[in-house]
């Protein structure tokens, strides 16, 4: 009997999570990486290239801390 090779761990998902997870009410972006509560919630689930065409999308999103801090008079 053969034993099967040893199995290589995963490899990590790349992510632009900063740890700052808070998501605006109003815009619906996440305050530290701008992706919304479904990109978050599917993220391990997306291929390689939907993740990658989100990340490249996210600096042209609005900043949700401008906005916050609008609404805050600050």
């Amino acid at each position: 009997m053969t034993t099967p090779p040893p199995s290589r761990p995963p490899r990590p998902i790349a992510t632009p999570c900063v740890k700052v997870c808070a998501v605006d009410g109003a815009s619906g972006y996440c305050l530290g990486c701008r992706r919304t509560l479904a990109e978050i919630a599917g993220w391990a689930r997306l291929s390689d290239a939907e993740r990658a065409a989100i990340t490249a999308a996210l600096p042209d999103r609005p900043d949700p801390m401008v906005a916050l801090m609008a609404a805050t008079g600050r």
